[in-house]
């Protein structure tokens, strides 16, 4: 039997990636247990948030198994998870020591003779924050998170003359490490151990992941705080006097969705599942199209549709969507898979789903796309 004699900093990479895995579950674990608990009140954001842990166990078990990135990447997402709990639990515990010094008196007292954290803690005292329609302010801010499709597009591909954004980052790293070698020596190992050449694919695919997953972590860590303490202990609540949905109600965040969605999707590229073009149009339909029937729905609508199930929509808000699909998808994956592309967008905007349709359409258009280029043959690209 052969052994493996590991140095110091292979336990430590090994360490910081067993911490990873352990922090995803933990997450899993939290999804499930929100899910279960609100699925009889909200059935559709409990299915959702199950739908949700189930594709966060599959990351989980591809870190442990495979591995998201190499080392020290790994040590890199660990420090930044404890930063953001530390904000955003650190904000939370704020929340809760100046709500339980409130007294009567600071309620009745005029807002403008009131902190900024006290103004916040009444506002969420006295309305519900959880409301069947939102204002249509709130609701470009809430579509404004779909631009994480751009952080993959700006990160994988670069911007006409700009390289991806994920190399530059490479570059931005080894000129970090080596400007403080004899600190990167200590806290992270040798710098010639560096995995990641400047300008390699499989460094702008790691690179781009973890944007990815550090997008993630930034979401999510403050959506739990929300859902298992409060609405009025989230710092994002707070940031952005953020009105939600009935839906979000003991659920994540339709954003969560979304991102888990497109992180799931992007591993079965790096598995060689899907190609990376077909991932590109479903994610880039996920995230605009879908931004783009509900604000153009919203502000130019005025024949209204009954969807199968009873939903009312816009049939301004269809073509924005459907239309928009279909040329996202012509410019990235040609004109005959871009019709495929818009008609899963239109299936699951039209028809009822019980599951959040953020989550089923970075997974769905793209492999959609991917399985009709297997039977078809031609290739993806307008080009």
């Amino acid at each position: 039997m052969n052994f493996v004699i590991l140095n110091y900093w292979d336990i430590v990479a090994k360490a910081y990636n067993t911490t990873l895995s352990f922090i995803l579950l933990a997450m899993v674990f939290l999804m499930v247990y929100i899910g279960k608990t609100g699925r009889k009140k909200n059935p559709y954001g409990g299915l959702s948030t199950f739908v949700c842990a189930s594709l966060l166990l599959f990351v989980a078990y591809y870190n442990s198994v495979i591995g998201l990135f190499q080392y020290p990447l790994t040590g890199f997402m660990i420090w930044w998870i404890g930063i953001l709990i530390l904000l955003f639990g650190g904000f939370g515990y704020l929340v809760k020591k100046t709500d339980r010094k409130m007294t009567e008196e600071d309620f009745n007292t005029p807002n403008g003779d009131l902190s900024r954290i006290k103004r916040y803690i009444k506002k969420m005292e006295e309305q519900n924050p959880y409301r069947e329609q939102i204002p249509i302010k709130m609701e470009i801010v809430r579509k404004s998170f779909h631009l994480t499709g751009l952080l993959f597009i700006f990160g994988y591909f670069g911007c006409i003359i700009l390289p991806p954004i994920a190399d530059l980052a490479n570059l931005g790293i080894y000129i970090l490490i080596t400007s403080t070698e004899p600190l990167y020596n200590v806290l992270w190992g040798e710098v010639s151990n560096y995995p990641y050449v400047l300008g390699s694919l499989e460094g702008i695919i790691d690179i781009t992941l973890f944007g990815l997953i550090g997008a993630f972590m930034f979401m999510v860590i403050s959506d739990l705080i929300r859902v298992l303490w409060g609405p009025k202990y989230s710092m994002f609540n707070f940031l952005t006097r953020s009105v939600l949905r009935n839906q979000e109600h003991n659920a994540v965040g339709p954003h969560i969705y979304l991102i888990v969605g497109a992180i799931f999707t992007y591993l079965l590229y790096v598995l060689g599942v899907v190609h990376i073009l077909a991932f590109t149009a479903g994610l880039m339909i996920a995230c605009f199209s879908d931004a783009l029937a509900a604000l153009v729905g919203r502000i130019f609508g005025n024949k209204k549709v009954i969807c199968i199930g009873g939903q009312e929509k816009t049939i301004e808000g269809f073509i924005a969507g459907v239309a928009s699909a279909y040329l996202f998808a012509l410019v990235i994956v040609g004109p005959i898979y871009a019709i495929i592309g818009a008609l899963i967008f239109f299936i699951f905007d039209y028809f009822p789903m019980v599951i959040a349709d953020n989550i089923l359409n970075p997974i769905f258009i793209t492999l959609g796309i991917q399985l009709f280029q297997i039977i078809l043959v031609f290739p993806l690209g307008l080009f």
